[in-house]
C-alpha cells in the first residue's frame, strides 16, 4: 500500500496543533510564551513556529508556501522536520533551530551563545540613525552579542565605523559572521573585552550604544522557559554575567519547603519577626539596584569615551526607565530622553555628554590605537 502523501498544508496544520497542545509547568510567564487558559505556559506563536520550520527545511519563501500549499513534503524533509519539531515542543526557540532571526529587515545568524534579537532593540538603531549625521560617526556597541546593532548601524550608514565589544569569544565569532554576511566587516572592529573595565579611549567616540544585561533575579525566575532555559543567562542578568553564569542553573528551581518557624525572618510561632518587612523591602531595593548595575557601568564607560556632545543610547527593562533616568540626570548627563516600544512602555533611554557636539570622521594614527584592524584609528586604549 503506497504511503500517504503529506502536503505542506497537512504538515503545517498538524505541527501547529501539536505545538498548541504544549504546556510548560512552572512559574508564570514574563517573557515571550503565551499563557494558556489552564494557567500553564505554552509555546510562543505555534503557527509561525511551524511555518518557519517548514520553510527552513524546504528552503522556500513565504510566498511559495502560500501559493503552493498542496505540494508534497519529501520523506527526508519529514524526518528532519520531526526532529526540529520535537525540540520546539521542548521549548527550544525557533531562532536557534533555524539558526537565524530577522532584525531591522535583515537576517542575522544566532546561536545559543547569543541573545535572540528582538523588535524592541530596533528602537536603539532607529534613534541613532535619526540623531546622528549620515557620515563620519565613530561608535561602540558594548555587549554586541550577535552584532545585530553594530552591523545594522554600519549597513544603514556606509559612512560610519564602529567597535563591537563583548566578553564572549563565541558571541564575537557570530557577530563577525553577521558582519561578513552584510558586508560591514571592513568598518567594524571586533574586540573581546569587558565594558566594566576601562577599555575605550577618552573622547574618541560620537556614539555609545548598548543592550546590556538588566534582568533582575526575580524576573529571571519568572521568565518563559523558552528564554530562561535556552538563552545565555550572562547576557540577561547582571549578577550572573559577573560570575560567568555559575549560579544561574540553580536560581530558577523552587526552593524546598521548610517547616513553619524555620524560615529566615520568622519566629518559632510562624509569626514574622520584628523588622522582617523592612528587610524584605531592603532586599527588593538591593535587587532592583543590582539589575541596574550594567546600565550604570555602560553610562560610566560612555562618559569617558564620548566626545563632548556625544550620545549614549541603552535598552532597559520596562520598569527601569524612571530609575535610570534619575541616575543619568544626577550624574550630569544632558538631554535625557526615553523611548517607548510599540506597546507604549519605556524600553530605551538616550542622553548626551555635556559640551558642544564635535562630529568628525575618525582619523587614523591616533596614539591610543590598538584595534586589530590597521585602518581603525579610534576607540581603544593602548594595552
Amino acid at each position: 500500500m503506497p504511503e500517504r502523501v503529506v502536503t505542506r498544508r497537512d504538515w503545517l496544520r498538524a505541527a501547529t496543533e501539536r505545538l498548541m497542545r504544549v504546556r510548560f509547568d512552572g512559574a508564570p510567564v514574563a517573557g515571550e510564551s503565551a499563557v494558556r487558559p489552564d494557567g500553564g505556559v505554552g509555546v510562543d506563536s505555534p503557527r509561525l513556529s511551524a511555518e518557519l520550520l517548514l520553510r527552513h527545511v524546504l528552503g522556500i519563501s513565504r510566498v511559495e508556501l502560500a501559493t503552493r500549499p498542496e505540494s508534497a513534503v519529501p520523506a527526508a524533509a519529514l524526518t528532519r522536520l520531526e526532529g526540529l519539531l520535537r525540540r520546539r515542543v521542548q521549548g527550544e526557540p525557533v531562532a536557534y533551530l533555524i539558526g537565524q532571526r530577522e532584525f531591522f529587515g535583515r537576517d542575522f545568524i544566532v546561536t545559543p551563545a547569543t541573545l535572540i534579537p528582538r523588535p524592541e532593540t530596533e528602537i536603539l538603531v532607529e534613534t541613532a540613525l535619526e540623531a546622528l549625521p549620515s557620515a563620519g560617526v565613530a561608535f561602540a556597541d558594548l555587549g554586541t552579542g550577535s552584532g545585530c546593532i553594530a552591523v545594522t548601524l554600519c549597513a544603514e550608514r556606509p559612512g560610519w565605523r564602529g567597535i563591537a565589544l563583548d566578553r564572549s569569544g563565541r558571541a564575537l565569532s557570530v557577530a563577525g559572521r553577521n558582519a561578513r554576511r552584510h558586508d560591514t566587516a571592513g568598518r567594524l572592529a571586533f574586540v573581546r573585552g569587558d565594558f566594566l573595565a576601562p577599555c575605550l579611549a577618552p573622547e574618541s567616540l560620537d556614539l555609545v550604544v548598548s543592550n546590556p544585561p538588566y534582568v533582575s533575579l526575580t524576573e529571571y525566575a519568572a521568565l518563559s522557559p523558552e528564554v530562561r532555559d535556552f538563552e545565555p543567562v550572562t547576557a540577561l542578568v547582571p549578577s550572573f554575567a559577573d560570575d560567568g553564569g555559575r549560579r544561574a542553573r540553580h536560581h530558577h528551581h523552587p526552593a524546598p519547603e521548610k517547616a513553619p518557624g524555620h524560615t529566615p525572618g520568622e519566629q518559632g510561632s510562624g509569626e514574622k519577626a520584628p523588622g522582617a518587612e523592612v528587610s524584605e523591602k531592603e532586599a527588593g531595593d538591593e535587587e532592583a539596584a543590582a539589575a541596574l548595575a550594567h546600565l550604570r557601568a555602560v553610562a560610566e564607560a560612555a562618559r569617558t569615551a564620548l566626545k563632548a556632545g556625544g550620545r549614549l543610547l541603552m535598552e532597559h527593562g520596562w520598569d527601569q526607565g524612571a530609575a535610570i533616568r534619575l541616575w543619568l540626570e544626577r550624574h550630569g548627563w544632558e538631554d535625557v530622553r526615553q523611548y517607548a516600544d510599540l506597546s507604549g512602555k519605556d524600553r530605551a533611554i538616550g542622553a548626551c555628554k555635556p559640551g558642544r557636539p564635535i562630529l568628525s570622521k575618525p582619523q587614523c594614527g591616533e596614539k591610543h590605537t590598538v584595534v586589530p584592524c590597521a585602518h581603525f584609528g579610534f576607540g581603544m586604549k593602548n594595552q
